[in-house]
């Protein structure tokens, strides 16, 4: 493709990798400049791959390697590629994002991790080979939530779960920490659940996201209808996986929409996910609304509707224990950037000290 018609490609091409109106829209000024737009199927080393009109090139990333690690290049990324005569080949920009999958890359850090870009579902693989671990679900959605994607729990190797009224236990436990989300319990063994998935998740682009183990690898192949992720097997002495993604890689499935597979993640630390915390726990928010005081911790305030609902049985005290968990690493990520945040999260510790104390000292006057 030469530069006087590297703007006039079939935009048939890409439609199948979510090419629309709003990114020809966006790549406008780079067409003029005759540069080529494409999809960013994987990144390594300063290379990616993209799919383009022409095909799949590769390309130098060296002209989008910004000092913050937010603006990297990701997969999932729209860009704006040199055409097929230049060599070699840059990657000159990217399409500002409609969403990202960010965690933080540390608990004691406070810089972020871009997983994908422009994701509309993010799959979250969860196996049920072990126990199912309900905090470990709502830290992802709260990410997911935050990323501005769709979440969908996805439960893989219902097929180990031989009694269907646990199964059935099982997905009422994993929608009970999920208010709004789909939960769908998957065999990729046996193909079970998966048409469902598959429906659910055709005409966009979605991330697919878990542990190591978690079957993610068994699954991506059930959706795309061809080995193309290698499998292994989870280690019998600890059940854990090993990984066999080591690359986010992207892929374009056969039903329709696109597929960006992840490595398995040990860590998954909140980043600038308050929101996020607040949709994964909308129970718990809603409560929160008729406590007495604005500022309420849900402690030993009086009048507090959250330990009212607490003491009733409304609430289950280990969605309580996970919302305060969540709510405090994310304050304490967001606080390390934030001079003027920390100054606040101490004035409002020490308000709720306070208030504790009082709280504590009127409770034993009532019972002398």
């Amino acid at each position: 493709m030469s530069l006087s018609s590297a703007h006039r490609f079939d935009p048939s091409v890409l439609a199948p990798y979510g090419w629309d109106d709003h990114w020809a829209a966006e790549f406008a000024p780079y067409a003029e400049r005759g540069l080529v737009p494409g999809r960013v199927l994987r990144v390594d080393r300063g290379r990616c791959d993209l799919v383009t009109p022409e095909g799949t090139v590769h390309a130098d990333t060296e002209y989008v390697v910004p000092r913050d690690p937010m603006k990297v290049i990701c997969t999932g990324d729209w860009a704006a590629v040199d055409p097929d005569d230049r060599d070699p080949r840059y990657v000159q920009a990217y399409l500002p994002r409609r969403t990202a999958f960010v965690r933080s890359t540390s608990s004691k850090r406070s810089e972020g991790q871009i997983l994908a870009a422009n994701v509309d579902h993010a799959v979250i693989a969860v196996s049920l080979a072990a126990e199912l671990d309900l905090g470990r679900i709502e830290r992802f959605l709260a990410l997911a939530w935050e990323s501005g994607a769709q979440p969908v729990v996805v439960l893989t190797k219902a097929d180990l779960v031989t009694d269907p009224v646990t199964l059935s236990y099982l997905v009422r436990d994993a929608e009970t920490s999920a208010p709004g989300v789909q939960v769908l319990p998957v065999s990729a063994h046996d193909g079970d659940g998966t048409d469902v998935l598959r429906a659910v998740v055709a005409g966009g682009t979605s991330v697919l996201l878990g542990q190591s183990g978690a079957g993610k690898s068994t699954l991506a192949n059930a959706l795309l209808g061809a080995d193309l992720m290698d499998v292994q097997a989870v280690r019998d002495v600890d059940g854990k996986g090993r990984h066999t993604t080591t690359t986010r890689n992207l892929f374009a499935l056969s039903g329709g929409g696109v597929l960006i597979d992840t490595p398995g993640l040990r860590g998954v630390g909140l980043y600038d996910a308050g929101t996020g915390v607040g949709q994964v726990f909308s129970e718990i928010q809603a409560l929160a609304e008729n406590c007495r005081f604005q500022d309420c911790a849900h402690t030993v305030e009086p009048g507090c509707a959250v330990l009212a609902a607490l003491a009733d049985g409304e609430l289950h005290q280990r969605r309580l224990d996970s919302y305060r968990k969540l709510l405090r690493e994310n304050e304490r990520l967001a606080a390390r950037t934030d001079a003027r945040l920390r100054a606040e999260m101490r004035q409002m510790w020490k308000r709720r000290e306070t208030a504790g104390r009082a709280a504590l000292e009127a409770k034993r006057g009532r019972q002398r």
